[in-house]
């Protein structure tokens, strides 16, 4: 079996965590007869840096028609004082968009100290 997976490192910490995530992604497939066809794009300030906006559009079109994408932390200090749609962060919220995703899920535990302070159950 073969996927398409489109990895967009981002910025920083997001660079390096990503390609570590990739290999391990890569061992598991492995182990599950899964070929991983790969491909590299840029986003966030990376792209900003490179290309002048937060991602582009045949990046856009190009995640759209693969199986998967796997995504970095964009952002830094280094773009703060961007106009607003020259932001990284302005790349996660049109690829959002764009592939119709309107939820950031993420792992909660909650500590039985804490518990009086969230809503959370």
């Amino acid at each position: 079996m073969e996927k398409q997976v489109m990895v967009l490192p981002g910025d920083g910490v997001g660079e390096e965590v990503t390609r570590e995530a990739v290999n391990v992604m890569k061992h598991v497939a492995k182990k599950f007869n899964i070929e991983i066809i790969e491909e590299q794009h840029l986003i966030g300030g990376a792209c900003l840096d490179r290309h002048g906006i937060p991602i582009e559009d045949s990046t856009i079109e190009k995640c759209k028609k693969a199986d998967a994408v796997f995504l970095g932390a964009v952002g830094g200090s280094k773009w703060d004082n961007n106009a607003p749609e020259l932001r990284p962060e302005m790349a996660l919220l049109r690829l959002r968009r764009e592939l119709g995703l309107f939820t950031n899920i993420r792992p909660v535990r909650v500590f039985n100290a804490l518990s009086h302070s969230t809503s959370l159950d």
